[in-house]
């Protein structure tokens, strides 16, 4: 066992090695040489060790290690599924990493389209362009198959100490979308100009190719090094949750994706609840300390009513519209408003009550401020009234908010 570990050592350190001379500028094809000669295989574990090692020494920055990526891929390409052909999970029809290899196909597909399509532009068919306009709003949607690597992939990744290739791809993700942006841009100049533009056509052109080369290679990434390397560690519980999570994107270039049976492994419900002073919830947990401090921290007054009609909670945050004490907290909610309004909250709670309306709000101007006031109906799992939420904002801030912000205030 001990030589095992010595050699699996010395592998990552050569590695390790071969990435850091070829980010010092030694020619690309006598370390691809020499890799051929060393290694007969590499896991794709091994790849995110020497990364995260060379980062963690302090020897290559994320964004070298990123320019890199594209280097040592190359290296690895078609190596990895070899060596990791146990764990086909990408095989099974409707698991995330077979729908992540779905979508790679159709993204494949959509390249091609843009590539022969600017091909016959290029040659004066001008009759392409209707299609080539919707082929690239069809790949500017490729934003949300990178937002679930990134958000339901990468952190659990990290969980498993894999740090390194998330940060990279991530890296290279966000490249991608600016190039398919200013392409975009490019193109809709180009459509919008008065006479044919040669120099806009040629640039847009460039921009194009460069962006679908880029995300050839992410594709690559994603198949050949992204999913072995995750399937080394991940457990049906992390595929499950990654599965669970999909929904919260809208969009996927696979329609009618089946349903993956994870069989296997009892699912682990997570149960609200109070133990050793942390309040555990289906999303997270918090001391209730903590709790009482971010509710506080929101820009919004918020104040719970419960099922009783009685005043069970309000936020204290500084940005109060409303006076509240705690005095109120037991209080008949019809007791804390003015007679002339109480029976706008009785209507409210009866309708919150018998199902006929979840949501009410109002809006009216105090001074300079513009407070927008909705009410909620909060309901458990079956649907049975729990009790109504008041959120109290004043928006005149956020009506005032104009064109974009995409820079830190000094």
């Amino acid at each position: 066992m001990s030589a095992e570990i010595r050699n699996s050592d010395n592998r990552s350190e050569l590695l390790k090695d071969m990435i850091k001379r070829l980010h010092d500028g030694e020619q690309f094809e006598a370390v691809k040489k020499e890799f051929g000669e060393v290694f007969e295989g590499i896991g794709a574990d091994e790849i995110a060790a020497a990364e995260k090692k060379l980062m963690d020494a302090g020897e290559v920055s994320v964004e070298e290690v990123q320019r890199l990526c594209d280097v040592h891929s190359a290296l690895v390409h078609g190596s990895v599924a070899e060596i990791h052909g146990s764990k086909k999970v990408d095989d099974i029809l409707g698991h995330p990493a077979w729908l992540l290899k779905k979508e790679n196909e159709h993204i494949t597909k959509l390249v091609n389209d843009i590539t022969s399509n600017m091909e016959r532009l290029s040659k004066g068919e001008v009759q392409v362009l209707p299609t080539l306009t919707s082929e690239l709003q069809e790949l500017k949607k490729i934003d949300s198959h990178y937002a679930k690597k990134e958000n339901l992939w990468f952190p659990l990744m990290e969980r498993y100490g894999i740090t390194a290739p998330p940060k990279v791809m991530w890296g290279v993700d966000d490249e991608i979308r600016a190039m398919i942006k200013e392409a975009i841009s490019t193109f809709e100049e180009m459509l919008n100009s008065p006479r044919p533009d040669a120099h806009k056509r040629d640039l847009f052109m460039t921009q194009v190719r460069t962006a679908n080369e880029k995300i050839i290679e992410m594709i690559t990434k994603e198949n050949e090094i992204l999913i072995p390397m995750v399937s080394e560690v991940f457990n049906v519980h992390d595929w499950r949750t990654i599965n669970e999570g999909l929904d919260e994107f809208n969009h996927s270039y696979v329609e009618n994706v089946p349903s993956w049976k994870d069989e296997g492994a009892k699912k682990e419900e997570v149960a609200p609840g109070v133990s050793s002073g942390v309040i555990t919830l289906p999303s997270g947990h918090f001391t209730a300390d903590i709790l009482s401090k971010v509710l506080n921290t929101l820009p919004i007054d918020i104040t719970f009513v419960d099922k009783n009609d009685e005043v069970a909670y309000f936020s204290q945050s500084n940005e109060r519209i409303f006076p509240r004490t705690t005095a109120i907290i037991g209080r008949e909610v019809t007791n804390c408003h003015p007679p002339a309004s109480v029976h706008v909250v009785t209507k409210i709670l009866d309708e919150f009550k018998s199902n006929k309306r979840d949501m009410a709000e109002f809006y009216i101007h105090l001074g300079t401020a513009y407070v927008h006031i909705r009410y909620f109906a909060v309901r458990d799992e079956k649907g049975e009234y729990l009790g109504t939420v008041e959120v109290t904002q004043n928006i005149a801030p956020i009506q005032a908010i104009s064109g974009d912000k995409r820079l830190l205030d000094e």
